[in-house]
Formats: structure tokens, sequence, C-alpha cells
């Protein structure tokens, strides 16, 4: 089983993204379970979502406390709330940033398997706004392999109606310019 954890700020769309890839994991024959966790939050309060695929029943009904993926859409929140404290050893950290895999590991002192890409700029050029969501899906996509990125279109389609497409574009673009890094020892 594969659970992800998202992390983002009210009105970013973690919670849309979780809706969106595990609709695209059901398509493909898997099974999802995905759900936020906020109270009467306004935006710009810190968000998380989860999401759990697997290829069998899922039982669980829990918050996911030990993530084999967390993805992070604002990276002012590591600071806040430490998403990678209890991220398995093996786990991925797929994160919005500009910024080099030497310079995040060394701010922020990751050690685990990166999947770098910079979402906003990404957003800004494909979208005409800043709105990182289905582009951050591209990262994670890139980075698990557990959907293909077709499997994104119906999905977009039913959410995004005549702007699916350049969401799909957006999450695509993301895919390609994704940087992975292996785990430091």
């Amino acid at each position: 089983m594969l659970e992800i954890r998202f992390h983002g700020r009210g009105g970013q769309g973690a919670v849309t993204s979780v809706e969106l890839l595990a609709l695209a994991a059901i398509g493909e024959g898997k099974f999802a379970q995905g759900f936020p966790s906020f109270g009467p939050e306004r935006r710009g309060a810190p968000v998380m979502a989860f999401l759990r695929i697997n290829d069998h029943h899922i039982r669980l009904r829990c918050k996911i406390a030990s993530p084999d993926v967390i993805l992070i859409l604002d990276p002012s929140l590591i600071r806040i709330q430490k998403p990678a404290a209890d991220l398995k050893p093996e786990g991925t950290i797929v994160l919005n940033t500009h910024k080099s895999p030497a310079e995040v590991r060394q701010e922020y002192g990751f050690k685990h398997r990166l999947a770098l890409v910079d979402a906003n700029t990404i957003a800004k050029e494909v979208l005409g706004v800043p709105i990182t969501n289905t582009t951050m899906l591209g990262a994670l996509l890139k980075a698990t392999g557990v959907v293909p990125l077709e499997a994104m279109t119906k999905p977009l389609q039913e959410r995004f109606g005549p702007l699916a497409s350049k969401n799909f574009n957006a999450l695509k673009a993301a895919y390609e310019k994704t940087h992975l890094e292996e785990a430091q020892p």
C-alpha cells in the first residue's frame, strides 16, 4: 500500500489533489481512500490531506502517521509542520521549490529521496495563476509511478471541465521537469 500525505495551505488545492489522484487510481482498477484533516480553518491556514492507494481493499480508517511519500505544496510549511519528521526512512519528499537538491538538503537537512519541481513557475506559465495542486500531481506521478499520466485525464475533465486541458498540460510539464534525487546516506 502506498500512503501519501499532502501538506498545503487552505485554498491551494491539497484536498482536490487527493480526490483527483484517488479517482485516477480507482479508474486504473486500484483501491483508494482519500480524506482531509482540517477544522474551520481559513484560506491560507495549514492543511493536511491523506491518500492511500492499494491493489487490494483498504481496511485502515485513520490518519497516515508514517507516510511513504509527503507532498509539500508550500515550502514555508516545512518549518511550521515538520512534515518529514515521521516519513518512512525509504520515503520520498515531493517538494514545490525552485532550489537545487543540494540547497534543499542543506537548508532542511533532508536525507530522503527527493522529487523537486518549480510548480509555481509552471503553474503561472501554463495556467496563468500560481495554483500548484495539479502541477504538483505531475511531480508525484514522476516520483511514484502510481498511475500513468493518462489516468488523470478523466478526473481532470470531470473536475475542471473546459480548463482540464490546461491543468493536464501543467501536470505533464511538471512531470517532465521534476528532478529526482536518491536518498543520501
